[in-house]
Order: C-alpha cells, then structure tokens, then sequence
C-alpha cells in the first residue's frame, strides 16, 4: 500500500503535477473533438453496415455481424470513456475528493481493458472465420446463421470483461495515471501487477499475432486461387475480395496502434531495476510515454470504421477496375471434375 493517506482508496499513487500543468496537457477541446468525430465515424460505419447486411450471402452475412460487433464495440468505447475524460478535462476536478473510494476509477480500468482487448479479440475471431471459409471450406457449416456469430461475439465480450475485472479480484490494481484523467492498469513491482500486465501484453500481441498468420495464409490462398490454372472457373468473388482486404486493413490498424503499447507495458513491468519506486511513482518520462501509448491506440477505435467505409467494393473496383471485369465462380470451394463417359 502507498503512503497516500489512511481515507484514500488503493488507486491513488503520488503524483506531482501542478494545476496549470494539467490545464496545458488535459485540453477539453482536443478530447471532446477527438469523440465525437469517432462516434460519428462509427455511426456512419453502422449505417452502412446495415444497408449492406440485406440481401447478402450466409458467409458474407456471418463477416458483417463480426464487423457490426467490432463498430458496436468501438463506439461504445468511446461512448464510455470519453465522457469519463471530457468531464475530467473540462471541470479538472481532483480525483481524489471526486471518488475517495476508488469506485469511479475501478469502473474505468475495467472499461480501458475491455475496450482495449475487445477489437483485438474481434479481429482475431474474423480472421479465423475467413481462414476457415477460405482454406477450409468443408469444414464449417455453409449456413452460419446470424446468430451464431453474435453469440460468438458475445463470448468474446465475456471474455474481455473477465480479464477486465480481474484487478478487482486481487490480481493487478487499477490507479490514476498522468495526467490524473483517467485510470488504467499499474505498471508497478507487486507480483500481481506484473502478473496482470503481462497477460493483458501478451493476450493483445498474441491476438495480433495470430491474426497475421491467419490473414497471411488466406491472402496466399486467394492469390493462389486467382492466379492457378483453373482459375477462370475459381475466380474469387468480390465480396471475398473485399472481406479480405478489409480484415487486412483492421489488422494493419490494430498493429500499429495497440503494439506500442502492448510491447511498453511489458518492458516496463519486467525492466530490472523497477521503474516504479516503493512509493508508488513513476519517472515523468515514464508516465508521459504511456500516456502517448495510450491516445495512439485509442486511434483504433476511430480509424476501424474507415477502414470498413473505404475498403468496400465499390471502391476497390474504382481502385482495380479488372477486377470486377474478371470471370468469377459462385464459392472457392474445389471444383469437383467430372470424369469422361464411356461411349
């Protein structure tokens, strides 16, 4: 426990940071701005996402529910969080007389987790959907219905609050972090902290990870496809091809915004000697660094439905005009050959 006084919660650490200090870092106007053109890029991506939902095939219809959920998920996050932090920025109120009990700040370190691990997840289970389909398609059901890829969302939402609420089960801690607006994991000595931070790191790298592999094979296969000898009677149809290129376009946005972060947290817990002291604080650089980690990865959350708008088919043909002029079959399942008759 740190010395921050026998009435104060256990999420307070000693910080010194000055009033004027974090009127120049916590601006309102940035944060609120920074929301709102995240919800209403999400809500754009939603309503699109239900256009393109009627009428579309099994497949293609089981891919737009996994997308729905990571849209659903971003704009939550931001939702959440954001009104947690703009309200923080704009009245600058002193955590510690706000929420004395640490209530507020636990909600919030359960919210980063979720939120942060959730399109993370996501993007993994999509991945893994259209590798099945892809390279695999014998081995899954040809009539995925809507609502076993919902509840495969939901499970991946359990999952997330799970690890999210761990802290408060003794494992980890939830803290106030610089600037003093916002809660997240500890990056501290106890072995419970290390613990937690090890597996929140390695979860979210594994996942990016394994949804490189798996994304990596099935765009080999497609070009396989493409490009083989049969392949004016297995061409990929262009909702395959725009499948992909979107899933691709999610997993290069995950990675460059989330591993930062992933890979700083784990240095930071395993780096000998400790970088956060007896007391409870960390360096300024430290703490500086984790806050630029922590906006970088919250560009996902904004970046995700662009990725969706802009990488539909109607601009991929734009973009690639043969592709829409090449020969297409009816699925990338193998063709079966028929042998010649006996007259």
């Amino acid at each position: 426990m740190w010395p921050n006084g026998s009435s104060l919660g256990p999420c307070f650490r000693p910080t010194n940071i000055t009033l004027e200090e974090r009127r120049l870092i916590a601006s309102p106007w940035f944060s609120a701005v920074f929301c709102l053109v995240g919800l209403a890029s999400n809500l754009l991506a939603l309503s699109v996402l239900m256009g393109a939902r009627q009428g579309s095939s099994h497949t293609r219809s089981s891919f737009l529910t996994f997308l729905c959920g990571l849209v659903l998920t971003d704009f939550m996050g931001l939702l959440v969080t954001g009104a947690i932090v703009v309200s923080q920025h704009v009245a600058l109120f002193d955590w510690q007389a706000v929420d004395p009990g640490c209530h507020l700040c636990h909600f919030m370190g359960v919210i980063m987790v979720f939120f942060g691990l959730c399109p993370l997840l996501l993007g993994t289970t999509m991945a893994s959907e259209r590798y099945l389909g892809i390279t695999r398609p014998f081995s899954r059901p040809t009539t995925a219905s809507q609502r076993r890829a919902w509840t495969t969302v939901g499970l991946v939402w359990a999952a997330a609050l799970v690890l999210g609420l761990l802290p408060l089960l003794g494992m980890g801690r939830y803290t106030v972090q610089y600037p003093g607006s916002w809660c997240f994991l500890t990056l501290g000595t106890e072995p419970g902290d290390v613990a937690f931070g090890l597996l929140f790191a390695l979860l979210g790298s594994l996942s990016v990870g394994l949804a490189f592999l798996l994304n990596t094979i099935s765009v080999a296969t497609l070009c396989h496809v493409y490009h083989g000898q049969e392949a004016a009677q297995q061409r990929p149809r262009d909702c395959e091809v725009e499948m992909m290129a979107q899933l691709t376009g999610i997993m290069v946005v995950a990675s460059i915004c989330w591993m930062p972060l992933l890979v700083f947290i784990a240095q930071t817990v395993l780096r000998s000697p400790p970088v956060m002291s007896p007391t409870g604080q960390l360096s300024r650089a430290t703490e500086q660094q984790l806050l630029i980690y922590l906006r970088v990865a919250t560009w996902n959350q904004i970046l995700d439905p662009w990725v969706y708008i802009l990488f539909r088919r109607a601009v991929i043909r734009r973009l690639y005009p043969r592709l829409s002029a090449q020969p297409r079959s009816l699925s990338l399942q193998p063709q079966l050959t028929r042998r010649p008759t006996m007259q």
